[in-house]
């Protein structure tokens, strides 16, 4: 695991980038408690083939040796955002909940300007009101529109 970002000097918090199975394995338990629904085989294939086919990247918070969040991004090019990054998970450990979302939600940023992405765009959930008054009020994200989904199977 390589370390990508000491958040600042004072701070013990880094980001790294989780590359291998095992890095991604151990982020299992934080990511769970935003996909209850997954299973780890289930996280490990989905996680795998997004990377694979998807240019699906994952980056963990630590403080210290501790991982306290999680996040799973990737670049996309549409016609409406143009070159933008979905973020499709973000996620801070419920023990720890404090700034860690907004240091890593602040790196994808700084990572999306750095490769030429305009624009970062996200869904969360309609029952998600404290995590909506985060995106809104603390990171000044614009609410654009609903997402719809039809589950097929």
């Amino acid at each position: 695991m390589k370390l990508v970002k000491k958040v600042s000097s004072l701070s013990t918090l880094t980001i790294k980038e989780l590359q291998s199975e095992t890095e991604i394995l151990q982020a299992f338990p934080v990511m769970k408690q935003l996909r209850g629904h997954l299973d780890e085989q289930e996280y490990l294939k989905l996680t795998a083939e997004a990377r694979e086919k998807d240019q699906y990247r994952m980056y963990a918070l630590y403080d210290q040796e501790e991982l306290v969040a999680v996040t799973g991004f990737k670049p996309m090019i549409t016609l409406y955002y143009g070159r933008f990054v979905w973020v499709c998970d973000l996620v801070t450990d419920e023990t720890k909940r404090s700034a860690d979302g907004e240091a890593l939600l602040t790196y994808i940023h700084e990572w999306a300007r750095d490769n030429d992405y305009a624009n970062i765009a996200l869904s969360s959930g309609l029952q998600r009101h404290d995590a909506h008054r985060f995106y809104e009020n603390k990171m000044d994200y614009d609410r654009v529109s609903y997402v719809f989904k039809k589950n097929l199977f």
